[in-house]
């Protein structure tokens, strides 16, 4: 039986991810900040065979809260075998560029907030010696372009971190996953056209399921970002810049 951690757990990829662990009889403590959509969830995955599902309310960006909130899911179920980090907000790119504060409450959601919880997450895991923590990142992340270089820049940061923690983290026995979606259709992306790049939740989500199950480093969800992302890392800058992107 396995203990699970997931953070931004009301979002339409970690529930997904969850599904998973629920038919599998796993154990799961689930955080979020919208109290009536965590339940739903909750109510969810224990009619799918979740051995124990708790809940605990949290806004991320209250940082101060994150070591009460690990003491709760440990108290709760015991010592973590994954934690998955998946909350995040996507902020119109164009009113970012206006707006100073709300560019840098997209950054302080999508990476600080991260960091700061992955921190005493991480140091809680290394002590223990196993177990896996896994992180959606973002394909934006993998290079900075003017369609949603505010997003994308927070998620570069999350990158980033991650490979140094997974560096950091691996002789310790514990594996860290820097999961890299491309497009999907989730509420979060709503008011986007959508064209044939865009993917499932479901389909993210048993790929990330996969990844943690497989132990793996890295995850390109869907696989064909990884190829994508590949081509535009590698563009000169000189040919980089002069694109719409």
């Amino acid at each position: 039986m396995t203990n699970v951690l997931i953070v931004g757990a009301t979002s339409a990829i970690a529930h997904e991810v969850a599904k998973h662990f629920a038919r599998a009889g796993d154990r799961l403590f689930l955080v979020g900040r919208n109290e009536a959509k965590l339940q739903a969830v909750a109510d969810d995955l224990r009619v799918r065979g979740a051995e124990r599902v708790e809940t605990f309310l949290l806004d991320v960006n209250e940082v101060d809260r994150h070591e009460a909130m690990l003491d709760a899911a440990e108290e709760a179920l015991g010592p973590l075998d994954v934690a998955l980090i998946a909350h995040g907000v996507l902020p119109d790119q164009q009113a970012a560029q206006r707006d100073v504060r709300l560019a840098l409450d997209t950054f302080h959601t999508n990476a600080t907030s991260v960091i700061a919880l992955l921190t005493p997450l991480a140091n809680r895991f290394e002590k223990r010696g196993k177990g896996t923590i896994a992180v959606i990142s973002s394909v934006a992340g993998d290079r900075g372009r003017q369609s949603n270089y505010v997003y994308g820049s927070a998620k570069a940061a999350v990158t980033a971190f991650t490979s140094g923690l997974r560096n950091r983290l691996y002789r310790s026995g514990v594996h860290v996953l820097t999961v890299k979606p491309g497009m999907v259709d989730t509420p979060m992306t709503a008011h986007m056209r959508k064209g044939p790049l865009f993917a499932s939740p479901q389909r993210v989500g048993q790929d990330i399921y996969n990844a943690i199950l497989k132990g793996k480093d890295v995850l390109y969800t869907p696989w064909y970002w990884a190829l994508i992302m590949w081509a535009i890392i590698h563009l000169p800058e000189s040919i980089f810049k002069r694109l719409r992107l």
